[in-house]
């Protein structure tokens, strides 16, 4: 057959406006997106969102998994602890009301930290000759293995309500921040391997830079989990203060400020910690600033900022950046590296905003996981 002289005009009598197959061929998909669009957009955007609820499903177990052979092979448990941890992977938090936000920043504080007590004293039920180290990092594969079960809820739950419904516009939210949801899931199971064996995180530059310096020098724990050494510099003296390490802890730095700076005057407050980068941002870049350096959900940056303005101290920032997944997995060679020259920025800053005389807290922020003091 020769199909060089295939004539698709000639075919569909393109020219004739009156054959009805050319009508059929045009009108039947718009009849067709009239009528069952919204369908259509349905079925493609479930089947997307299906393959992310899939991983997360598989995460969500792997993480249980990983956090129940971890405390069978590595604690002297006395009975089977799948029962228990089931029930902690089911704990939820209920924050305060906001509808008079007076006080509120006080009652989330003490929301957040009772659950945090609540938690630590169950989780030492599991094995009460387990150590603090111990403890915390069943602490944190906990955190990440409730998650990652709270995400797969709630993106299921709006899966299936919009399926339920049939309505498109519902599921266009979730389609939207699916990827991001998933870039922190990620993160999440990737960042067990680290947590489990005690290895430095990305989060962790801040405590990195601030141990170093407190090295062979004299601590103290001046607030829960939280450990404090005085050197001298240049004349000046520094307070160091960061969570107590190698633990996977952040430490409670607000509360060790708060105590400085009631029996010391204090000349300046300088923060170092990771930062999330933008988008075109290069990662392990450095960048200085004002302001309280810290994450969470608030309460340890209101505490900082009341007692720095109560006290009128400055609060200056140094911050390396990186990605959500690089903060919360093993440390790479290229963040590590920058801890050399943020201490050399952090001399800098010392003698560019102090006088001879005078007195500095600095503080590392984040999780000392693998970092020690």
């Amino acid at each position: 057959m020769n199909f060089t002289n295939f004539d698709l005009d000639q075919l569909f009598s393109m020219g004739d406006d009156s054959n009805p197959l050319l009508m059929i061929v045009w009108i039947l998909p718009i009849i067709l997106f009239v009528f069952y669009g919204q369908q259509i957009q349905l079925f493609v955007t479930s089947r997307e969102i299906k393959k992310g609820l899939k991983k997360l499903d598989n995460f969500r177990e792997e993480s249980r998994t990983e956090l129940i052979n971890y405390v069978k092979n590595n604690l002297k448990v006395k009975n089977d602890p799948v029962k228990k941890i089931d029930k902690f992977l089911e704990y939820f938090t209920i924050m305060p009301v906001d509808m008079d936000p007076n006080g509120i920043v006080d009652k989330v504080h003490h929301t957040v930290r009772s659950r945090e007590d609540y938690t630590r004293s169950h989780v030492k039920s599991l094995s009460p000759e387990m150590n603090d180290i111990e403890l915390n990092k069943i602490q944190t594969l906990l955190e990440i293995a409730s998650s990652l079960q709270m995400i797969y809820k709630i993106v299921n739950h709006m899966f299936l309500t919009a399926k339920k419904q049939n309505n498109y516009p519902l599921i266009l939210p979730l389609q939207m921040l699916l990827p991001f949801i998933m870039e922190q899931a990620e993160a999440m199971i990737e960042a067990i391997p680290a947590f489990k064996s005690d290895q430095p995180v990305g989060d962790g530059i801040g405590p990195m830079v601030v141990g170093k310096m407190m090295l062979e020098h004299e601590k103290e724990t001046i607030a829960f989990q939280t450990s404090l050494s005085k050197i001298d510099f240049e004349d000046r003296k520094l307070f160091l203060l960061k969570a107590e390490g190698p633990a996977s802890t952040v430490g409670r730095p607000a509360d060790g400020l708060e105590k400085i700076m009631s029996e010391n005057k204090i000349d300046a407050i300088i923060m170092i910690d990771a930062a999330l980068k933008m988008e075109g941002e290069d990662s392990a870049s450095i960048a200085q600033g004002f302001g309280a350096a810290i994450g969470g959900i608030g309460t340890e940056r209101f505490q900082i900022e009341a007692v720095a303005t109560t006290n009128n101290v400055p609060i200056f920032s140094i911050v390396v950046k990186q990605s959500v997944k690089e903060a919360i997995t093993l440390m790479t060679e290229d963040i590590a590296d920058t801890a050399e020259i943020v201490r050399l920025q952090l001399n800098e800053m010392i003698l560019e905003n102090t006088k001879s005389g005078q007195s500095v807290v600095i503080i590392g922020v984040g999780n000392t996981s693998g970092v020690p003091q």
